[in-house]
């Protein structure tokens, strides 16, 4: 049997860990004003301000409800992440602005972007299409026009981050914030983006299977920038097209981006393009 999770208080905002656990450090860098504790990470996340500015941070070593992995190996994915933060500074990705231990875990401050996750834990399965409050949904009922924009600028990130010899890792609509109120899209999440490519070791990896290419889920396979066009191929049909349901008729961005898109996620690697910014040199000219 589970253990009943305990209820943890910051600020006025409660929140379940299975056990209880020292935030004290938090009061170096202001009162918490929001608490978001439902990853399957192990990562535990708060919004701090100092009465200036807002922060967000990221933390790792609590034993959080939604993941069933060791706490310890969730700081150490946390702590690697800081290198790719450094090298893949870029005005689509969140800043990280310092990193430390605590006595029981490890941290990352970045700078507060105001925006909603895409990914909204109180709207699941039919609701995150479906409920008018749901990010996703109104994210899609935005002008195509807008929604593609959006995307240039995804994959723009990707193709830099390529050309720092990055691959990224657990890329799916979750690592999205978009502000409805200014149009702006940060991605808020490349932990996992690794320096070279790397050998799948876990069989299903981290991520989402909507945004997963075949060798993702296969023990062994070489997990390199052939698959990342994939999951940018895959990108397009959640955010302009019909998510699993990869048809013409559900697409909303014209004929020949649904032909680009529909080769970068083929099944057989050989007959995707070769290189993320392959695939964007042909998506741009199918946009003209």
């Amino acid at each position: 049997m589970r253990p009943s999770p305990e209820t943890i208080s910051l600020d006025g905002h409660n929140f379940p860990l299975k056990k209880q656990h020292d935030f004290a450090w938090l009061r170096d860098w202001g009162r918490v004003f929001a608490v978001f504790p439902l990853q399957d990470s192990g990562n535990l996340c708060f919004g701090v301000s100092d009465g200036h500015r807002k922060l967000f941070v990221k933390y790792a070593g609590a034993e959080t409800v939604n993941y069933p992995g060791s706490p310890q190996d969730a700081v150490e994915r946390l702590k690697k992440s800081v290198a790719a933060y450094s090298d893949l500074k870029h005005p689509a990705v969140v800043n990280l602005e310092a990193n430390f231990e605590t006595k029981q875990g490890f941290a990352l401050v970045f700078q507060w972007n105001d925006g909603q996750s895409l990914v909204d834990p109180r709207f699941s399965g039919q609701a995150k299409l479906d409920h008018p409050q749901s990010p996703f949904r109104r994210f899609r009922q935005l002008a195509p026009e807008r929604c593609l924009e959006i995307v240039d600028k995804i994959y723009q990130f990707h193709v830099f981050a390529e050309q720092q010899g990055y691959v990224a890792v657990d890329f799916y609509d979750g690592c999205l914030l978009y502000d409805f109120s200014t149009d702006r899209v940060t991605i808020c999440d490349i932990d996992l983006y690794h320096r070279g490519p790397l050998e799948n070791t876990m069989g299903r990896m981290w991520g989402s299977s909507r945004f997963m290419a075949p060798e993702e889920f296969e023990k062994g396979a070489i997990i390199d920038h052939i698959t990342n066009v994939y999951n940018m191929g895959a990108t397009a049909f959640v955010l302009l097209g019909g998510q699993k349901d990869r048809s013409l008729a559900l697409w909303e961005a014209g004929e020949p981006l649904f032909q680009v898109a529909s080769r970068a996620i083929s099944p057989q690697r050989s007959q995707r393009y070769r290189s993320v910014g392959d695939f964007f040199k042909h998506w741009q000219k199918a946009r003209v």
